[in-house]
């Protein structure tokens, strides 16, 4: 006798929605043999090359935020993306330097920030960031640098404020060598992200939220390949000669 099935009432639910909307798309889109068959042998290569991740990050992540909170009060969210590295260094105090190699490359930064609740001021939310380098690569994946280089972990104050000394990050492209790319290009899309900042924060009581902060001017925001930009996420670049300064405040939802 074989086991019986325990029904997931979620799981069917979501099963049977995407096929509702799934025939409407077929009946739509009149795909032949060929193009299904070659769609089935892509998505073959998404799978064994490891990338549905990062294609999922990439070109289906955002519109399950946006789904999501799109009219919920807080600091919108934006994508945790394929870089994000746990138990990186926890940094003394609410003003760090984040890790970085000696004479590191690329213009210095000084970002300040505030976390408050939507019920009004917190203190002591822990904060990861995590950024790409002057080269656009990321420690821990696809660059030369230690791991966790440009990546680290600390508590804001008891006002919930909080300030970084890192570098100014730079646009930089997804992997293009796999099945990811090949869509991207068929698609006739640019592999492009604008320069952005990681930023994951927790509190008890608060639901975790992961976002991005982007700078005004650069050249990739209107058209950002993973969709990810928000304009409340979007801040200046002050030039201060020696250094570029940043801030951005935060507000966290409630449980």
């Amino acid at each position: 006798m074989g086991e019986t099935a325990v029904k997931n009432t979620r799981v069917l639910e979501a099963y049977e929605g995407f096929v509702k909307h799934m025939k409407a798309f077929l009946d739509e889109q009149q795909f032949n043999h060929e193009e299904y068959t070659n769609f089935v042998k892509w998505a073959d290569r998404l799978g064994r090359s490891g990338e549905i991740p990062l294609f999922l990050d990439v070109f289906v992540e955002t519109y399950v935020l946006e789904a999501k909170y799109k009219d919920l009060p807080g600091t919108e969210p934006s994508l945790l993306g394929p870089y994000y590295e746990e138990n990186s260094p926890l940094l003394e105090g609410s003003k760090v330097v984040i890790p970085q190699r000696p004479d590191e490359p690329g213009d210095k930064l000084r970002f300040f920030g505030n976390v408050s609740s939507v019920n009004g001021p917190i203190g002591k939310t822990k904060v990861e960031w995590w950024q790409d380098d002057a080269d656009g690569l990321y420690s821990n994946y696809d660059s030369t640098a230690p791991d966790f280089n440009l990546r680290g972990q600390f508590y804001t104050d008891e006002n919930g404020n909080f300030e970084v000394e890192s570098i100014v990050p730079i646009p930089y492209q997804i992997p293009t060598n796999g099945p990811t790319g090949e869509f991207t290009f068929a698609a006739g899309y640019h592999a492009y992200r604008p320069a952005h900042i990681h930023i994951k924060f927790e509190h008890e009581g608060h639901e975790t939220l992961i976002t991005q902060v982007f700078f005004e001017g650069d050249k990739w925001l209107e058209t950002d390949v993973a969709s990810g930009v928000r304009s409340t996420l979007t801040t200046k670049l002050i030039d201060k000669v020696d250094y570029k300064e940043a801030s951005l405040n935060f507000v966290m939802r409630t449980i």
